[in-house]
């Protein structure tokens, strides 16, 4: 099956995408999870926990790092027709991935800091998030190609991926 390139995806389309990411990510991450912990014989959640995270951050790094640079899709994205390319649609080099990669953390990290910085709780933090997350949608909405902020500044961008006729 070929494909031509056509626009950029429709902001829908890209979440709904992630979403399927969060659900692949999640086995990912349990059979991750699980291996540190039978490596580690780690009996008690709170033993090595931040070991243990910055190695599940490195799995998903690995991840999207790997599948960006060989095929600029990962499942989700093929499922979608999406590819991810440099802005002048070329594949990524590791710098454009790992850049991509840190950056995209932006959708959560400023609300985690500030619900941090407030002490936030409960709903208040879960709120606080969430209007991080949409002020990055937003970011996309302002752009005239509707890329992301990520996108724009680690220079790549995803493309949508048309059957050909």
């Amino acid at each position: 099956m070929q494909f031509e390139l056509s626009d950029t995806p429709t902001i829908k389309r890209r979440l709904t995408a992630m979403i399927y990411e969060g659900v692949l990510l999640f086995g990912i991450l349990a059979i991750a999870d699980l291996l540190f912990a039978l490596i580690f014989q780690q009996r008690h959640a709170l033993y090595l926990r931040h070991a243990a995270q910055y190695w599940l951050f490195i799995v998903i790094g690995a991840y999207f790092i790997w599948f960006w640079m060989h095929s600029g899709q990962t499942l989700p994205m093929k499922t979608w027709r999406m590819r991810l390319v440099t802005l002048d649609d070329r594949q990524l080099s590791f710098k454009h991935a790992l850049a991509r990669y840190f950056l995209a953390w932006l959708w959560f990290v400023p609300g985690l800091a500030i619900a941090w910085v407030l002490d936030a709780k409960e709903w208040s933090a879960i709120a606080i998030v969430l209007a991080n997350i949409l002020a990055w949608v937003l970011t996309a909405r302002l752009h005239p190609s509707r890329q992301f902020l990520h996108d724009r500044i680690a220079g790549t961008k995803i493309i949508q991926l048309n059957k050909a006729k």
